[in-house]
């Protein structure tokens, strides 16, 4: 399974959690890591969460959308519009 980078890219409204941009966290597995002395977003994170394994898969077969580089997903919440980043990490990047 692929190790996932979540970064929020950027905002185009008003977080109250608050994000900022470059934040990040990492989806390996079943597992959430964190960066020491940040937090995440409940609310952005489940909604998140259903596509972390479609992404976490092996290599996708041509044509499947979800082995584009670079997946985009929007914070529900329509005051905030957060914009997260999600990317497979390679080997280099897990070290």
């Amino acid at each position: 399974m692929h190790r996932l980078k979540i970064t929020v890219e950027r905002i185009d409204g008003y977080c109250n959690q608050p994000m900022m941009v470059g934040d990040y966290f990492i989806v390996d597995g079943g597992k959430i890591m964190i960066p020491d002395g940040k937090h995440m977003c409940m609310w952005a994170l489940q909604s998140m969460m259903p596509i972390f394994p479609l992404l976490q898969r092996a290599e996708p077969k041509k044509g499947d959308w979800t082995g584009k580089r670079g997946q985009v997903f929007v914070c529900p919440d329509p005051n905030g519009l957060v914009h997260y980043r999600i990317e497979r990490m390679t080997a280099d990047d897990c070290d």
